[in-house]
Formats: C-alpha cells, sequence, structure tokens
C-alpha cells in the first residue's frame, strides 16, 4: 500500500490545518489508519488512529480535544483535523496503515510526511 500524504503547511499559533492521506488501494475493509508525528533528533510519536470502519478513535494525551481523526472509506483516505495549534505542534506528520483493522500500536505501512509548521 503506498500513502500519500497532503495539508501541511505554516500556521500562527491557535491556527487549524486539515491533513489527508490517501491509500493507493482499498484498505477502509481491512485496517486501521493514523499518524504518528516526528521532529528532528527525536523518535516518532504517536498521535492519532482510527479503526477501519471509523467508528474508535485513539489519540495521544498532548492532542486531545484540540485534533481529530477521521476517515472516507470511499475515497480510500484518512484526515487529521487540527485545531489550536501549538509551536510544539512543529513536526513532519506521517500517516500510517495499521496491520490490523483495530488500532494496534503496529503500523504497515507509512506516508511520505508533510510538514507542519507553527509559528509563535
Amino acid at each position: 500500500v503506498q500513502l500519500q500524504a497532503s495539508g501541511g503547511g505554516l500556521v500562527q499559533t491557535g491556527g487549524s490545518l486539515r491533513l489527508s492521506c490517501r491509500a493507493s488501494r482499498r484498505t477502509g475493509s481491512n485496517n486501521a489508519m493514523g499518524w504518528y508525528r516526528q521532529t528532528p533528533g527525536k523518535e516518532r510519536e504517536f498521535v492519532s488512529c482510527v479503526d477501519w470502519r471509523g467508528g474508535t478513535t485513539s489519540h495521544a494525551d498532548a492532542v486531545k480535544g484540540r485534533f481529530t481523526i477521521s476517515r472516507d472509506n470511499a475515497k480510500d483516505t484518512v484526515y487529521l483535523q487540527m485545531n489550536s495549534l501549538k509551536p510544539e505542534d512543529t513536526a513532519v506528520y506521517y500517516c500510517f496503515v495499521d496491520r490490523r483493522s483495530m488500532c494496534s500500536g503496529s503500523p504497515q505501512s507509512w506516508g511520505q510526511g508533510t510538514l507542519v509548521t507553527v509559528s509563535s
């Protein structure tokens, strides 16, 4: 599965962005999908995940209440709506396909990453 992420950019503190990630083939009936992020010198960290049906989501504590993950299986696409952005949200965001239908913390495939920069 190839993943194409988009939607990153430069935004001011308090602003919003929506990331998108489209899979090259149908995954909606099989796999959970989600996002990690990474900053220079740090390990990639989990952000959000949504199960194959879109009914169950999970978020890292750092983004709870500000980020919302959703998916459109008809378009093989997962979205990350990011509101109330903070400078510490600055990172390269990577979408992933999970090995399982529920969020298991086991990425199977990765997108190429999209840079989000939040200015103070």
